[in-house]
């Protein structure tokens, strides 16, 4: 099985990896189907956890990577590390500003982006899920572009670990789109329609991912720190307040340290 998935090419090996992270979304949507509520420490507990998970991923399966091919190209590592990780947040920040979208937590008056109460509570809330999702599908991508393109410090194990990291830390962010709009009186069939929308765009930005950096390499080290800058703006600015504004800090904070455990564990043991 190993040595069919090795043998495929690396837009496939990307595509499954992030349908998988899809489909956790996915997972999480579904909950909706067997209650209407979900407890709301719980909820954030799991926003914590998947806090950490994408903090740990932003380092080791990112930015220590990007370090390692900036060193091997003969170029400071500092470089490219510190510009595409200035410039994956601002990319993430220039949209945030742009695209409309709601937080799950937050009544439409509270809306972001340009124009946003023109658009229906249920479209903001996938908007919302989607921007973070962006990202991580990029992640992806380009890890598993820079096995292809044969950098010595890229591994399968390491992309494999990332992309079992992003699935789990999608469950809650499918919960966290079904769950308010079925409170908001949506049947539970079209609750989950719209809480797994919001994970299809990681496949897409996969193949992207995949694609820049297997067409140009030198852009690898690049890539890798503006993915990781982009994940680190998110946990920022929606991950971390959002699993704390219902006043479960201490709870958030713990289940950040095991999710950032749990990723960490993942990435050094298996890449």
């Amino acid at each position: 099985m190993i040595d069919f998935f090795l043998d495929l090419n690396p837009i496939v090996q990307a595509l499954i990896a992030t349908c998988f992270t899809w489909g956790m979304t996915a997972l999480g949507a579904a909950l909706v189907f067997t209650t209407k509520t979900l407890n709301q420490k719980l909820l954030d507990g799991m926003l914590g956890f998947a806090g950490g998970v994408m903090i740990a991923a932003s380092f080791w399966s990112l930015l220590s990577p990007a370090l390692d091919m900036a060193e091997a190209d003969g170029i400071p590592a500092w470089i490219p590390a510190a510009v595409g990780f200035l410039l994956g947040g601002i990319f993430l920040w220039g949209v945030d500003k742009i695209l409309p979208h709601l937080h799950p937590t937050s009544s439409i008056e509270e809306a972001e982006g340009i124009h946003p109460n023109q658009k229906r509570r249920s479209t903001l809330l996938v908007l919302a899920i989607t921007l973070h999702n962006i990202p991580e599908g990029l992640a992806v991508g380009v890890a598993f572009g820079a096995i292809a393109a044969g950098f010595p410090s890229a591994s399968l194990a390491g992309a494999i670990a990332l992309g079992i990291g992003i699935g789990i830390q999608n469950f809650p962010e499918g919960v966290a789109v079904s769950m308010p709009l079925r409170r908001d009186g949506m049947s539970r069939r079209k609750s989950f329609m719209y809480g797994q929308f919001s994970g299809m765009v990681e496949p897409v930005s996969a193949i992207i991912g995949v694609m820049a950096v297997t067409l140009i390499e030198p852009l690898l080290p690049y890539a890798l720190s503006f993915a990781a800058g982009a994940m680190i703006f998110v946990v920022a600015e929606e991950v971390i307040p959002g699993s704390q504004e219902e006043g479960n800090k201490d709870l958030a904070s713990m289940t950040l340290m095991i999710g950032f455990t749990v990723m960490m564990i993942l990435d050094v043991a298996l890449g």
